[in-house]
């Protein structure tokens, strides 16, 4: 009767119990709703047109915005010929290791003509982070940003800017990235490298037919802009400069830093980073630009992307002045850069770093080569940690642990090589066979973890950057050379160290991290080089389920993917 009342009294009742529902919700506690479909697009880059994976036929895909505190549900239909997963990289994913989506570690892939729905919830986390597939290469096209805002009412701590911009920086291939990937594996080679580099999926004027694939953006003198900036480039980490511009760090991965201004930035594969640019210089046309850091001796796409940074009411005829990157083996610069970066460690935003350390994990990167019948000198390139080439399951280890299925891994992961060397002395050429397993690493829940991950120079020394999923960490110590357990860890930073979900680990050197293992899963760590990864370089944490409530892996949606 009530009801037949309600509707009855016509709409402006029910827009006043709507208005009513809307105040009665917290207003953290926002839903928003995202419908994905993959689909094959034709897209025309540099003179070469060809059909991508795409998100809602987007290149680069839709911008996520959330807050702090939202419930974030993403239905992803695949409509293409290819089996699909997307990851939401840098979301903690609390207890929900089902959202995570890395193909095969925590969910089956999506198969043609099937949807998943994504649902989680955003807990503590602000700023810059993004979303990609997590299957094969198909990241090079099918990836966007993530933008989360604090918490209604809660300001930046650094002055707000005007306006914001997301700048994605990429990769673009002329032929099927697929092919190219087969092409190389078949050969026991890395594939070819890319043909640019692209920002909003656009390589900009310095490359042939690309007058008109160039992104701008429009500034206003005196006023502040706010950069959020992702490497979702596959192999490349990416110098990025404003010509004529300083730029201020604000933000990394997510997490706030203590600012400080700089003329260029470097950023890794998977990486996000907040400057602010102030547009004060004379009115005019500035490139921003990115081309990738390399200091080992290794072939990299080493073109220049741009885009435009135009003063309002400057004609387009005006042309735009190139910054000063660093050069491309600029070690010197990387180095530094990375020392100046520094959580803001606020009372609102503390760096709560693990003093006490309850297990010490030491695992060499290495690369290697395996017999290979069918590839063209009967070797392939394989890559390894502890010496440990990881082999994919053929079903998701979030399940094979949740519902204690035996033979998908055993939980065996070594804490240190199986035998110690001198890891960054001449190049190692002979005894490059690694051993191949689906091997991962236990950890009791609510630990705290020190993990050093030392470079080797098995063939040659390289930049690795190392992405953990489900967890920040702090990266409390680098160096060049072998890391010494006696002398290194006396100099880490315990009270400001910077806070990521992806670090650089320099070339021919060390990085050490710690992080709380309180999110209770099986969580993908590996190198964020596709090529790496594809050889191997990677393996998973299985953090057990704690005692109290909220401690436990929840239970898997009914829509999960069958294997």
């Amino acid at each position: 009767m009530a009801m037949g009342k309600i509707l009855s009294s016509g709409p402006i009742l029910l827009f006043l119990l709507y208005l009513v529902a809307l105040v009665s919700l917290p207003a953290d506690a926002a839903v928003k709703r995202y419908q994905f479909d993959v689909q094959v697009k034709n897209v025309s880059r540099l003179c070469h047109a060809k059909p991508i994976v795409t998100v809602n036929g987007m290149f680069p895909g839709p911008t996520i915005y959330a807050r702090d505190g939202d419930r974030v549900v993403i239905n992803v239909t695949n409509y293409a010929q290819y089996n699909m997963s997307i990851h939401w990289h840098g979301l903690k994913q609390f207890c929900n290791g089902w959202a995570d989506g890395p193909a095969y570690i925590t969910q089956c892939p999506i198969q043609n003509g099937h949807s998943y729905t994504y649902d989680f919830n955003v807990t503590g986390q602000r700023g810059t982070l993004w979303w990609h597939a997590h299957i094969f290469w198909l990241r090079a096209t099918v990836y966007g940003a993530i933008v989360i805002m604090p918490k209604q009412g809660t300001p930046f701590p650094f002055p707000q800017p005007y306006r914001e911009t997301d700048i994605v920086l990429g990769e673009w291939w002329n032929n099927d990235v697929e092919e190219v990937v087969k092409q190389g594996n078949k050969l026991g080679l890395p594939p070819n490298t890319s043909d640019a580099h692209t920002i909003n999926g656009k390589p900009g004027p310095l490359f042939p037919c690309s007058e008109k694939h160039t992104f701008a953006m429009e500034v206003e003198q005196g006023k502040t802009y706010l950069l959020r900036i992702i490497n979702a480039a596959l192999n490349d980490e990416l110098f990025f400069a404003v010509a004529g511009h300083n730029m201020t760090v604000v933000e990394i991965d997510a997490v706030y830093t203590k600012p400080f201004t700089t003329q260029a930035i470097l950023i890794a594969p998977g990486q996000t980073t907040n400057v602010l640019v102030q547009a004060n210089q004379a009115p005019g046309r500035y490139f921003m630009a990115a081309r990738p850091f390399m200091d080992a001796p290794l072939t990299v796409d080493n073109k220049t992307a741009t885009a435009i940074l135009q003063y309002k009411g400057i004609p387009n005829t005006v042309l735009p002045i190139l910054p000063k990157l660093p050069l491309p083996n600029d070690t010197a610069f990387a180095l530094s850069y990375n020392a100046k970066l520094r959580s803001l460690n606020s009372p609102l935003y503390p760096a709560n770093v693990p003093l006490k350390v309850d297990r010490r994990l030491f695992y060499t990167i290495g690369l290697g080569i395996n017999p290979c019948p069918t590839c063209l000198n009967g070797t392939r390139l394989s890559a390894s940690l502890n010496n440990i080439t990881f082999v994919m399951p053929h079903i998701g280890l979030l399940q094979a642990h949740y519902f204690n299925i035996k033979g998908v891994y055993t939980a065996d992961f070594p804490d240190r090589p199986p035998q110690p060397f001198n890891y960054t002395g001449a190049p190692l050429t002979a005894n490059l066979g690694t051993t191949l397993g689906t091997r991962l690493s236990k950890i009791a829940f609510n630990s705290t973890v020190e993990l050093v991950l030392q470079d080797t120079n098995l063939l040659t020394v390289e930049s690795h950057p190392f992405h953990l999923h489900g967890y920040n960490f702090f990266v409390v110590g680098t160096g060049i050379g072998n890391f010494d357990p006696a002398k290194d860890p006396a100099k880490f930073n315990l009270v400001d160290p910077p806070e990521r979900n992806t670090v650089g680990v320099p070339t021919g050197g060390w990085t050490a991290i710690r992080f709380r293992a309180d999110n209770p899963g099986v969580w993908f760590m590996h190198c964020h080089l596709e090529l790496h990864t594809g050889w191997g370089l990677k393996t998973a944490f299985v953090v057990e389920n704690g005692k109290g409530p909220d401690q436990s892996i929840l239970p898997p949606p009914k829509d999960l993917p069958p294997c």
